[in-house]
């Protein structure tokens, strides 16, 4: 409070030219030529790259569904979405890239700036932090200081706490790291071997017994023998039948309706 009892409200952080996202005062270009779709037949595309795009493309009734992971393959294949990988995407999806670039600047596992090529993401989020993840984090940046090819960044949650303190590298999620670990990750990227093999997720033994450890792929449940977690209200006929979702009426057999008094008169 202030002296005069009011309260004083603490100005928020801006960017000098007053807003606290970059940008947004830029004034539109009008001289630029409209945007347009790139010609698939004059833009060169890798064929690895463009068999991913259209793979993705493939698994959705609306092709722009597969913006996402057609910039993931992209990043892959280039190093970070620069202008030349969204002009290719651009050309299998017949998209603009100005929609692309839309996109890419909205998630921030996207990078529309020359970046390593190798992403290590630390956890740094409340279960790996009092778990020594802020200490991780340092070793992680020191080891990877020599490195041109190793991008080192906090996370704010990976969502693996039960393996914290955790990161993942280049998508693969290890944990849990000790200081000590941080040089043996720059030498496995850079020596191109699996990170870690010993503390990856994918080889955490399973919590269930009944799971046999040499089993190594698991396939959905039979629908016609597995009850289902949602078929609340239905009757012993249906108790393997979804309900549509959790905002579904619970459904009910007509005799316990009447019973209820819930029939149509």
């Amino acid at each position: 409070m202030s002296a005069g009892g009011r309260a004083r409200i603490r100005a928020v952080p801006r960017f000098g030219h007053g807003s606290r996202v970059p940008g947004w005062d830029e004034a539109v270009d009008l001289t630029k030529p409209p945007a347009v779709v790139p010609d698939l037949n004059v833009t060169p595309v890798p064929p690895e790259l463009r068999a991913d795009i259209e793979a993705a493309m493939a698994k959705y009734p609306d092709r722009r569904s597969a913006a996402i992971p057609a910039l993931h393959a992209a990043q892959e294949e280039h190093g970070w979405c620069s202008p030349e990988a969204i002009d290719q995407v651009a050309a299998v999806m017949q998209v603009t890239p100005a929609y692309l670039t839309s996109v890419a600047t909205f998630y921030d596992m996207f990078s529309t700036v020359p970046k390593p090529r190798h992403d290590v993401y630390v956890c740094t989020n409340i279960s790996c932090s009092l778990r020594g993840a802020d200490e991780f984090f340092e070793a992680m940046k020191a080891a990877a200081a020599g490195s041109d090819d190793v991008n080192v960044r906090a996370f704010e949650c990976l969502g693996a706490c039960d393996i914290a303190p955790m990161a993942s590298v280049d998508g693969e999620y290890v944990g849990p790291l000790e200081p000590d670990d941080a040089q043996r990750i720059v030498e496995d990227i850079e020596a191109g071997r699996a990170v870690l093999d010993h503390k990856q997720l994918r080889y955490r033994r399973c919590a269930d017994p009944g799971v046999q450890e040499e089993a190594g792929a698991f396939s959905p449940p039979d629908r016609a023998q597995t009850e289902m977690a949602d078929t609340a209200g239905l009757g012993p006929e249906g108790d393997n039948v979804d309900r549509p979702g959790p905002t579904a009426a619970v459904e009910m057999p007509a005799e316990e309706a009447d019973e209820n008094g819930d029939s149509d008169q």
